[in-house]
Order: C-alpha cells, then structure tokens, then sequence
C-alpha cells in the first residue's frame, strides 16, 4: 500500500546530471560516490526543480567509467511507476559490468531515490506527507572499527564528546577477552548495540571467517547486544541453536528483497534494512511493509554516504524504525579523525519538500 501511494506521481526529467565525491573515512580506505541531479520543470512551468540521490558502488573504477560514459537516455514524462519499470530495463554500467551484482542495485537506488525526489518536489510535497506518517527523531549508534591491533582509543574520544553514545563494532580474529574487558570498562557492554560479524561476505576486503571462538567470545561478552550476519557453518552452527540467541540475531548482506528474507535459515527477529541493497523503491517498501506485519524488528544501515544519500536514510530512518539501533549516524562521525561538535542521538527530523533530510 506503501508504494502504491508513490507509484503514480507524475515525473517529468528533462536532463541528467553527476558529482564524483571522494573522503577519506574512519575505516581507513577511500570511499568515491556519485550523485546524481535529474532536473524538470516546476509545477507552473516557470522554473526548474531537482531531485538527487546517491550511487554507493564501491569500486573506484566504477564510478570512474561512469564518469567517462554517462548514463543511459533518461529523459521523458513518467509516472514513477513507469520510470522504475525503465530502469529495469537499462544497462546502468555502460563502460563494463560491475565487479559485484549487488552494485547494480545500489546505481539504480541511487537513480530511483533521486527520482523519487524529484517527483515529489514536482508534486510541491514531501515523503512523509505521500506516506501518511511522521518524521520522529531518530536514534543512532556510531559504528566504527577498533583498529589493527583492536583498542578502546576511539571509543574513547567518542564517548568525550558524546557521553551517552550507543556502538555498532566489527569484531575481528584479533578480539580476545582482554579487549571485552577494555570495552566494558570504556564504554559498558550495553552500550554495544551491534555487532558484526561479516559472515556473510564473500570475496571482499572486509570478509571475517567463521570462528567459533569468537562468535562465543561476544556472545558470552556482550548478551544484550544484536548479532549481525554469523557464517553458520558446522562449528558456528551449534552456538545458534538456542532459541535465545537467534532471537538476537540479524541480517544484512543477503538481504536484497523480500525472497530473501524468506530464505533465511529462521525467521529473523531483526534485519538491518540498507535501501541501496533492494535498487528499486516498490522491493524496498514491500519488504518493510512484510516485516512489520510479522513483527520484525528493523534498524537502518549506511554505506558511507558522501552526499544526498545519508539524509535518505536518515529519513526513512525517521518514518519507519525510529527508535531502533539505526547506523545512519550523520557523516561526521565516518571522519577518520573524531572533531568537536558531533551530534548525539536521537537526530531531531529535519521536514523539507521531496526525499530529503
């Protein structure tokens, strides 16, 4: 029903525009997005209007060859509907398939959230009013790595400027119980919402093997907090029997519409929802309309957003998981060095005209 409500804006796109950004981040690697700017006339004819959105590739070379080739003809009068029925349709990599399938569904969110916007700013309204909801304030934990070898420094600081602040952390092979310790007496174990295990990755810079002794390790160490993406294998699989522990587990990297949810090896108590992993909006919507019904809790995920994109989760953020663990802190705490100034949860909604925060 969700959708439905969005599907037939009228949608008018007289020209396609892009930006390369490119940041370094606290992960200690280089993150290059592009956003993209598809313009039409405003409602009386007498101007223009924008509407943008964010590709969230992670390959450089990507972004690159989009740069030198541009996108396919997108210009034309559309219901919204009948624009994502286009994109279906489109080879968005012209310059050369993408090292991963998933990054066509991250372009064509990138394309489709920057129609949306558009869309609605040509209709004169906002998302939240399309929906029939409200934007509340969304709670946020700061996700972060603790670095080779693993300390609490970061912690530290954070937690200097923002006393309350809430954690999403990647335990690696190097976490022992030494480290449990130190986090506990930094920030206390319940301050860790999330942790991820990046089980689910495969052929990546950021994979983390199954390891039975570290799944038991944070299990043990942190028991309220939600345990993101295991590797179920023979040695892991056991620790997952309990019907406790499941309940505290969730999903992200499979997750790409509502197949998959369904696929999982149980029904899932929570799910880390990323827009950019479901590329159109009627999968995006269908899943969380899905998972509210059966009661599954969902939190929102970022992908180190440069530009439009990290207002867009933030908002969605505000109109569906409010109150959950959402990892859409603003882009101020991706910053490889902490400065002064962050702001803390929950962020206060920012209302304005189209997709944005």
């Amino acid at each position: 029903m969700d959708y439905d409500r969005i599907a037939d804006l009228p949608l008018t796109i007289e020209s396609v525009a892009s930006e390369r950004h490119e940041r370094e981040t606290s992960s200690d690697f280089t993150r290059v997005t592009t956003e993209f700017a598809l313009s039409g006339p405003t409602p009386n004819g007498d101007g223009t209007v924008t509407g943008r959105g964010e590709d969230v590739t992670y390959e450089t070379e990507d972004h690159d060859r989009l740069a030198e080739t541009g996108l396919p003809e997108l210009t034309g009068d559309y219901t919204f509907e009948s624009f994502s029925k286009r994109l279906t349709d489109l080879d968005l990599f012209p310059g050369g398939a993408p090292d991963r399938e998933v990054f066509r569904n991250y372009r064509r969110w990138g394309i489709e959230s920057a129609a949306l916007d558009l869309a609605l700013r040509q209709a004169e309204t906002d998302v939240a009013s399309v929906l029939e909801r409200s934007l509340e304030p969304v709670r946020f934990v700061a996700s972060t790595r603790l670095g080779e070898p693993p300390t609490t420094d970061r912690l530290e600081v954070l937690c200097e400027q923002v006393p309350d602040l809430e954690f999403k952390l990647d335990p690696t092979s190097e976490w022992d119980a030494d480290l449990v310790t130190a986090i506990d007496e930094t920030v206390g174990t319940d301050s860790v919402r999330i942790l991820d295990l990046k089980g689910q990755y495969e052929g990546t810079e950021v994979d983390v093997p199954a390891d039975p002794e570290l799944y038991e390790l944070v299990l043990e160490g942190f028991p309220k907090a939600i345990i993101e993406d295991p590797a179920l294998t023979d040695e892991t699989r056991p620790l997952f029997e309990d019907a406790g522990v499941r309940s505290r587990v969730s999903w992200d990297a499979p997750i790409h519409g509502l197949e998959d949810v369904e696929a999982l090896p149980w029904e899932p108590d929570w799910l880390n929802i990323k827009p950019s992993r479901f590329g159109s909006l009627e999968s995006l919507l269908e899943t969380i309309s899905y998972c509210n019904e059966r009661g599954i809790r969902l939190y929102g995920g970022g992908q180190f957003e440069l530009g439009v994109g990290r207002g867009q989760i933030q908002t969605l953020a505000s109109l569906c998981y409010p109150d959950s663990p959402n990892d859409v802190a603003p882009r101020a705490y991706n910053e490889p060095a902490v400065g002064d100034g962050l702001p803390a949860s929950p962020l206060e909604p920012a209302a304005s005209v189209g997709f944005r925060w």
